[in-house]
């Protein structure tokens, strides 16, 4: 009898999971994604601000699966997906499937702000990181030779949403300005540099406890950021935040870490969707309504009498979804029952700078050094290759002894980069299916 085929639709953290963890079936594993990488979303930030190298948190998907000779890598966009015949339809062609695992995460929410989306800067993905670093760097080079009705604008930073993105951000920011720049550039006066963080509810880290939501405020404030609760974003025009207060801040580096939409492929029907661009699943993760289709990760709503609401979009949730995933495939191939997801939440946490972060376990709650070094821990034992660990680790000691990194570069595309990119978006590739 031929093998039967799952379809894994991206690689982040649920979608390579539940496909290394399912190699030694007999299935045969397509695994789509647009990059040919996967890539560590919670170190975004650090490419974002010199401290780390694209490279370092980014894994070449073919090597992960290189000896898996049932997987097989496709980079590909979807452009649909056909739950009647059981195929998916892409840019490279089509592909049958008996099992379909929808991965795809989420994208940036601009709550459908078209000047937002078209000024400010994202962060998720590693080529994103890259270009805020770029336009970060690029900044303090303008600023050399800006006139002083210019120099505000330029000297202003300011980061929307007070979520770990916002806070790592701009915990970040505020530590080149008082350890790097000043090195970097000693004919400028950073004394004028503010970062800004702009949170629209009562408090940054909101779903985490009241303890480590004033602690973050207490250390960004301290480290020099300006913290503005209540500050709901309205408008921005490439050069002034309009907020809905009436307030407004000159500045060309908004980064919108705001919040996220799920990246819901075409073809699946608007009645399976939930609030946030959610797929709707059962406790088993299979999207109700449509048959052998699942979604894990980001993508995914589950409701459980623990998770009213869902569960919280973390890697750590996306990791036990595929795992739960794989493992049911597996007694689906012996004829077994399928086992309902449960979710024990191991805690939740974030840094703001050097010895400074917050950590909420399910019986308590630290901050300070303590939690700094278990946020580093864990977040090097969740990179996927010894390798790679080492290096972030070698980076981190560096900075930790230098208050200092070796990495800003400015790498913008060259025109074959970008004509090549276009070359291979027009390409009219064989049928893969």
């Amino acid at each position: 009898m031929a093998k039967k085929q799952i379809v894994i639709l991206g690689a982040g953290f649920a979608g390579l999971q539940v496909a290394r963890h399912i190699v030694h079936t007999d299935y045969e594993i397509t695994l789509i994604d647009q990059y040919n990488f996967h890539q560590f979303q919670p170190l975004f930030y650090q490419v974002a601000t010199a401290r780390l190298e694209p490279s370092s948190i980014s894994f070449p998907l073919r090597k992960v699966f290189q000896k898996k000779r049932n997987v097989h890598v496709r980079i590909a966009c979807v452009e649909s997906v056909d739950v009647q015949q059981k195929r998916v339809i892409t840019n490279e062609g089509d592909f049958s499937y008996d099992y379909l695992v929808i991965a795809t995460g989420c994208t940036t929410n601009y709550f459908g702000n078209k000047n937002i989306e078209k000024y400010a800067y994202p962060m998720k993905s590693t080529t994103e990181a890259i270009t805020l670093r770029n336009r970060i760097l690029l900044n303090f080079e303008d600023a050399l030779s800006a006139s002083a009705d210019e120099l505000e604008a330029i000297m202003n930073i300011v980061v929307v949403g007070g979520g770990p993105t916002g806070v790592e951000l701009s915990g970040s920011f505020a530590e080149m300005k008082k350890n790097v720049l000043p090195k970097d550039y000693p004919d400028m006066d950073f004394s004028r540099l503010n970062v800004y963080l702009l949170e629209a509810g009562p408090a940054t880290l909101g779903p985490m406890s009241k303890a480590s939501q004033e602690k973050s405020k207490e250390y960004l404030e301290k480290m020099g950021v300006k913290v503005w609760t209540g500050a709901q974003v309205k408008d921005y025009d490439g050069k002034t935040v309009m907020l809905a207060d009436g307030r407004t801040i000159l500045t060309h580096n908004l980064i919108w870490a705001a919040g996220v939409t799920g990246n819901v492929p075409p073809g699946i029907p608007q009645s399976a969707l939930v609030r946030g661009n959610r797929i709707k699943v059962d406790h088993y993760n299979r999207v109700e309504g449509i048959e052998d289709v699942f979604a894990i990760g980001d993508i995914a709503y589950m409701e459980t009498p623990d998770f009213p609401k869902g569960h919280a979009q973390l890697a750590n949730v996306a990791i036990a979804q595929a795992k739960n995933t794989a493992s049911n495939f597996s007694r689906l191939q012996k004829g077994g029952e399928m086992k309902i997801f449960k979710y024990k939440n191991p805690g939740t946490m974030a840094t703001v700078g050097k010895r400074k972060a917050v950590v909420d376990l399910p019986f308590m709650s630290f901050q300070g050094r303590l939690a700094w070094f278990v946020w580093m821990f864990l977040h090097l034992m969740l990179i996927v290759s010894v390798k790679n660990r080492l290096i972030i680790f070698i980076n981190w000691a560096i900075s930790y002894f230098t208050n200092d990194t070796t990495l800003r570069l400015i790498l913008l595309p060259t025109r074959k980069q970008v004509e090549l990119a276009e070359q291979h978006q027009k390409e009219q590739p064989a049928n893969a299916g």
